[in-house]
C-alpha cells in the first residue's frame, strides 16, 4: 500500500517518525506529505494518514471525497499517538485494516465505526475483492448491506467451492441460513439472499439479492484465423454464455496450439489470464457431444473448443456445449473442486466445550463424521455438528472397528474428526490409529488441545513451577494393566519431588501413594481433581498421606487427575521477570 503521512502540527512529528518505520516493517511505501499537497496528490496514494485533530483532517478531505469505490483510505491519528481512527473508505479502501495495523504498531487504540466490523459480521462490500469474485449485474449493495448488518433473515446459497465459500460456511452469523437450492429462497422467510454461484439465478420479487460470481470456469476457444478485434469477440462470447444461464466466470482459457499467436489469445495473456494449449492429437482423443468433420479437415481434430474445455478442466463435463459466432466457437466446463478426504485428530480439551480450540471447533462444524471418545469426552462438544453429519461414540468400538468406520467415510471423500480428550498426544492412544493411516496413505493432521493437567493448574489456581523450588512438571501414570518401563516407576520419578500430574490412576491409588511416599514428605500437598471443567467437577485437597482415603471416600473414578507437589496453593517465591531491578531485552532494570 502506498501511504502518505501528513503531520498537521509540530506536535505530531514524533508519531510521524514512528509511522515512517512501517515501510521497514511491512511492504508499505510511506511518504511524508504537507497538508497543502493533499488535494493535488489525492489520487496518487492508496491511503492518507493525518496526524492531528480530526476536524482538520475532515476539512482537508471533504472537497475531495467522491465515491467509496474509488476514494483512498483515510486514517487520523491524534498527535499523542493514543488513537488511530478509520475516517474514510473503511472496507473497500482498507482504512479499517490500516487503522488497526497502525494502532498495533504504535501502541494506540483503533477506532472502527463500521457496523459490520463492530458486530463481527461479513463486510459484504469487500468479500468480492477478498476472494476474487465479481458482483453479478449492477447490484446496489447498500440495501443488502443494510438488511444484513441489521440481522434481517438471510439465505445463503453456495454453488461453488473455494476458499471464500469455506470461510462463509465457517463464520455464518445466527441470522443466516444455508439453503441447498434456489427453490428454497422463500420471500416469507428471508429478506435477503446472498449467492455465490457462476449460474444466473432469479429470486422472488421483493427479495434483496447479492450475487458473487467466482471464477471457476474453463473456456475452450475455437478461433478463425486472425479473428479481431479481441474485445468484440470476447464480449460476444460473454453474451452467448449468458444466454446459456451462466455469468462470465472464466479463470482460464484453452485452445489448440496452432492458435498461439491469435489476437484474442495475446489479448487474454496481456490481461493476466492463463491460456492453455493442446495439440490436435491430444484434442482428437476426447469424446465430445458435437464433433465436426469440417473442423477435423482443417485442424486434424473433430473438436477444438469442447475438447479443449474438457481437457483443461481435467475431464469435467461441459456446462455449456459448443456455441458459435461469426469467427469463434466456445464451450465451457466448470472444474468441480474435488472434495479432499482428510482426518483431523482433534484435542477436545478437558471437558468444557468452551475450552476446545477455535480450529478444533471449526473442524467439528465442518466434519462429515465425528468419532469421539465417548467415555472421556462430553457429547456436548459434538453438538455444533452440521446437519447430516454422522456423530458416533467410539466407547464400545475396538481399534479395527474405528479404523474401518473412518476408512469408509474417507473413501467417500469425507472430512473426519477423531475427537480425543485433552490433548491427543498425551495418553491419547492415537499412535496405532496413525499407523493405520500411514499404511493406507490417508491424509491426517493433529489439532492440539488443552490437557487436563493444565486445567488442574487453572482450577487449583496454582502455578506448577515455583522459582527456586520446583521447575519441573512430570506427566505420568501409575502401573495398572499397562506396564510401565522400569526406569519410569513412580518411586523413581518421585526422587525429584517435582510437581507430578498423574493420569488414569484413581483405581490404583493405594499403590500410587505407597510409591510416592518413598521420596515425597507425607505432608506434601495433593489434589484429586474429578471431571475437570465438566458441570459436575469436584476437587479434593489434602496431604499425600491421605491421598488414597480421599479417592476412596469420594468414589473417584477414571476421569480423575492426581496432582502432587508443593506448588499446589503456593504463594511464595518471586519470579525475576517483573523485578524492577531485572534487566532484559525489553526493559532496563533500575539501579
Amino acid at each position: 500500500m502506498k501511504i502518505a503521512i501528513i503531520p498537521i502540527s509540530q506536535e505530531g512529528q514524533a508519531v510521524a517518525r514512528q509511522l515512517q518505520q512501517l515501510a521497514v516493517r511491512s511492504t508499505h511505501k510511506v511518504t511524508l506529505l504537507l497538508r497543502s499537497e493533499v488535494p493535488a496528490r489525492w489520487h496518487d496514494y492508496d491511503a492518507f494518514v493525518f496526524i492531528g485533530a480530526m476536524g482538520i483532517c475532515v476539512r482537508t478531505i471533504a472537497p475531495l471525497v467522491e465515491d467509496k469505490h474509488t476514494d483512498p483510505a483515510v486514517v487520523c491519528v491524534d498527535s499523542l499517538g493514543q488513537h488511530a481512527i478509520s475516517v474514510l473508505s473503511g472496507h473497500i479502501g482498507g482504512a479499517n485494516d490500516l487503522a488497526t495495523e497502525i494502532a498495533q504498531f504504535i501502541g494506540a487504540t483503533p477506532v472502527i465505526t463500521t457496523q459490520s466490523d463492530n458486530a463481527g459480521l461479513w463486510a459484504l462490500d469487500t468479500l468480492g475483492k477478498r476472494f476474487g469474485w465479481s458482483v453479478a449485474g449492477d447490484t446496489d449493495m447498500n440495501p443488502c448491506i443494510f438488511a444484513f448488518v441489521n440481522r434481517k433473515p438471510t439465505a445463503l446459497l453456495l454453488e461453488a467451492q473455494d476458499e471464500g465459500t469455506e470461510y462463509l460456511q465457517q463464520t455464518m452469523p445466527a441470522h443466516v441460513s444455508l439453503i441447498r437450492d434456489i427453490s428454497e429462497a422463500d420471500r416469507k422467510k428471508y429478506e435477503l439472499i446472498i449467492i455465490v454461484s457462476p449460474y444466473i439465478r432469479h429470486v422472488p420479487e421483493g427479495m434483496s439479492v447479492l450475487q458473487f460470481v467466482p471464477r471457476v470456469a474453463t473456456y475452450g476457444l475455437g478461433l478463425a484465423h486472425q479473428a479481431a478485434p479481441a474485445e468484440r469477440i470476447l464480449d460476444e462470447i460473454d453474451e452467448a454464455i449468458r444466454h446459456q444461464g451462466l455469468h462470465p466466470c472464466a479463470c482460464e482459457y484453452a485452445t489448440i496450439d496452432v492458435k498461439r499467436d491469435e489476437p484474442v489469445v495475446k489479448f487474454l495473456q496481456e490481461r493476466g489470464f492463463r491460456v492453455r494449449f493442446f495439440t490436435a492429437e491430444e484434442l482428437a482423443k476426447v469424446d465430445v457431444p458435437n464433433p465436426s468433420p469440417l473442423v477435423e479437415g482443417y485442424m486434424g481434430t473433430p473438436s477444438v473448443c469442447e475438447a479443449a474445455a474438457i481437457l483443461a478442466s481435467e475431464g469435467d463435463q461441459l456446462v455449456v456445449p459448443k456455441q458459435k459466432g461469426k469467427d469463434w466457437t466456445v464451450a465451457v466446463a466448470i472444474r468441480r473442486a474435488p472434495k479432499q478426504a482428510h482426518i483431523e485428530i482433534v484435542g477436545a480439551g478437558p471437558g468444557d466445550p468452551d475450552l476446545i480450540s477455535v480450529r478444533g471447533r471449526r473442524f467439528l462444524e465442518r466434519a462429515d463424521l465425528i468419532l469421539y471418545a465417548g467415555s472421556l469426552v462430553p457429547k456436548a462438544l459434538t453438538e455444533c455438528h452440521k446437519p447430516g453429519a454422522v456423530v458416533r461414540s467410539s466407547a464400545d468400538m475396538n481399534l479395527e472397528e474405528q479404523c474401518a468406520l473412518m476408512k469408509e467415510h474417507y473413501d467417500k471423500g469425507h472430512l473426519i474428526v477423531r475427537l480425543h480428550t485433552g490433548d491427543p498426544c498425551i495418553f491419547g492412544a492415537i499412535q496405532e490409529q496413525m499407523a493405520f493411516f500411514d499404511r493406507e496413505g490417508m491424509s491426517y493432521h493433529i489439532t492440539p488441545g488443552i490437557s487436563s493437567f493444565l486445567a488442574a493448574a487453572a482450577e487449583l489456581r496454582s502455578q506448577f513451577t515455583i522459582p527456586e523450588r520446583t521447575q519441573t512438571i512430570i506427566l505420568t501414570r501409575g502401573e495398572g494393566r499397562t506396564p510401565m518401563p522400569e526406569r519410569e516407576q513412580l518411586h523413581l520419578l518421585a526422587r525429584s519431588q517435582s510437581t507430578m500430574c498423574i493420569f488414569l490412576s484413581a483405581s490404583i491409588v493405594d499403590d500410587v501413594q505407597r510409591q510416592l511416599l518413598q521420596h515425597y514428605p507425607e505432608d506434601t500437598p495433593v489434589a484429586a481433581c474429578y471431571h475437570l471443567t465438566w458441570p459436575d467437577q469436584k476437587i479434593y485437597r489434602g496431604q499425600l498421606k491421605d491421598l488414597a482415603h480421599i479417592v476412596h471416600d469420594n468414589h473417584l473414578t477414571l476421569t480423575t487427575m492426581l496432582v502432587v507437589g508443593e506448588a499446589i496453593d503456593n504463594r511464595h517465591g518471586l519470579s525475576e521477570l517483573y523485578n524492577k531491578h531485572f534487566t532484559h531485552l525489553y526493559r532496563q532494570g533500575e539501579d
